[in-house]
């Protein structure tokens, strides 16, 4: 009886964090789904609608790591605790707001604390599941993200006619169970990380900039390369570079530079980041490919386009069992895989193969998708120890935020290039249909580079994440015991 009843109280543990990742997924899938909507509702042109997910996602990218490392300082519940709170009051904002110039505001609120929730709920997991079933775990976070995705056009479909509050409101009862889980079942010594006296605050303001300007780069590029673009990249370069000689000379740095020679943790983020610009091609291509190269409407289109999360959902899940039982490189090495051979099979689709043509290399892609994240995600938190796995876990976070906001540019420019026309609207389907075998070429070879990364550092560090139980890193990564800022605490 005691043993069920622990079970019971390790589930409602994780259903806290579960539906933090279900809540953001949600609302940015929704949100995105509900533009014309919210374009028409506000009067304004679509280009400045935008900004209401750009708003958004450039507070997503600028804070996650920050908040990872202020959840490692102050107790990762306590601060998971304030996200949502925050983000369920700032959607109650969203809702309220008049005009764009109250909403933008609201929105900026909702992404930090979203930065804050994705990075969170993944470290808060770490420390309240058992090693050995850590990837389940992880496969169930995995899912839930799907899921989200999956059900945010359906809901914004669902509420269109309820006023264009009614999207944001979605996000109040959510937040409230969530809260109410979190604050009864998450225990508050296993949400504690490292506590310091100090704070590096100018490093955080300084990591917050050099990301806004790559993001604003990254974002405004995707309308077209312009002086401006070049300038915000010069100036997150300039950033970056600052950002990492201030981090050198700090007693408490915001992110310890030394961490990023442990190759097996440079390696995930890398491939996270590679990864994630390889699926921003298939969202970029797919509405293109199905429309004008297929002729199909908005909605057979966007059913299509949701078998992808679907699928995403149950393999996640699937793949949590496999990372068990085989090992988290294995899982994520198997993921990389399956979606090279769902990209090569998209990069060879003759236009011909209609839709089932696309839909099956799409499903076979998201699988593979999902299976990565859910392998690279439980090695990168189980070869982390307590006190940095915050900071870590904003780390994945914000290789997948840049990883899209990248892939949105850079596949979108190879998109358009390889269409051969100014704009897509006016493209001929033989066109979509080049454009697309090109671009989805570039993200095979993508993938594959990945998967050559991956193996090689596997292969170089054997015993670093050989499965998902938690190990010390040794010497091999050229960090001391004494001195590695992964180093796992001596009583584990």
């Amino acid at each position: 009886m005691s043993e069920f009843l622990a079970a019971r109280r390790d589930t409602l543990a994780r259903g806290g964090p579960a539906l933090a990742v279900l809540m953001t997924s949600l609302d940015a899938s929704s949100v995105t789904a509900s533009l014309p909507m919210l374009a028409r509702a506000f009067g304004i042109p679509f280009q400045s609608a935008q900004w209401i997910v750009l708003a958004s996602l450039l507070a997503v990218t600028s804070f996650t790591v920050s908040a990872g490392r202020v959840g490692d300082v102050i107790g990762r519940r306590r601060l998971l605790l304030a996200a949502l709170a925050l983000f369920t009051a700032a959607s109650v904002g969203a809702a309220a707001a008049p005009s764009l110039g109250w909403l933008i505001p609201a929105r900026v609120a909702q992404g930090i604390s979203a930065g804050a929730m994705m990075a969170l709920a993944v470290a808060v997991t770490g420390d309240v599941v058992p090693g050995g079933h850590a990837g389940r775990a992880m496969g169930q976070l995995a899912a839930m993200s799907a899921i989200g995705t999956t059900l945010g056009p359906v809901v914004a479909g669902a509420v269109s006619h309820a006023g264009r509050g009614a999207i944001f409101l979605v996000n109040v009862p959510l937040g409230m169970v969530a809260f109410a889980l979190s604050l009864r079942y998450l225990p508050a010594t296993a949400a504690r990380g490292n506590r310091t006296r100090s704070f590096d605050a100018a490093g955080m303001l300084l990591l917050a900039l050099t990301l806004a300007a790559y993001a604003l780069a990254m974002t405004r590029g995707a309308e077209g390369w312009s002086r401006i673009n070049a300038a915000f990249l010069v100036a997150a370069l300039c950033g970056a570079g600052a950002f990492a000689l201030a981090e050198s000379g700090t007693a408490s740095p915001l992110l310890p530079i030394a961490m990023f020679r442990d190759r097996a943790l440079s390696a995930s983020l890398a491939t996270s980041a590679t990864v994630a610009t390889v699926m921003m091609a298939t969202l970029i291509v797919g509405p293109f490919y199905l429309s004008r190269g297929l002729g199909l409407g908005p909605g057979y289109a966007g059913l299509v386009l949701s078998a992808g999360p679907a699928v995403a959902a149950l393999t996640a899940a699937l793949a949590g069992r496999v990372v068990d039982r085989a090992g988290a490189p294995r899982t994520a090495m198997g993921g990389l895989a399956v979606m090279a051979l769902g990209a090569s099979a998209l990069a060879v689709l003759p236009l011909s193969a209609g839709v089932a043509g696309y839909a099956v290399p799409l499903v076979v892609m998201t699988a593979g998708y999902a299976t990565f994240q859910t392998g690279n995600n439980t090695g990168v938190v189980a070869g982390v120890g307590n006190a940095q796995r915050g900071v870590v876990a904003g780390l994945l976070t914000l290789s997948r935020n840049l990883g899209l906001i990248t892939g949105a540019s850079v596949m979108g420019a190879v998109f358009l290039h390889a269409t051969g026309v100014s704009d897509l609207a006016t493209a001929r389907p033989d066109a979509v249909a080049a454009g697309m075998r090109t671009t989805l070429a570039v993200a095979a070879l993508l993938i594959a580079s990945a998967l050559a990364l991956t193996r090689a550092t596997a292969a170089s560090t054997p015993g670093r994440r050989s499965s998902s139980v938690p190990v010390t890193p040794t010497p091999r990564h050229h960090l001391s015991e004494r001195t590695s800022p992964l180093r796992r605490p001596a009583d584990g």
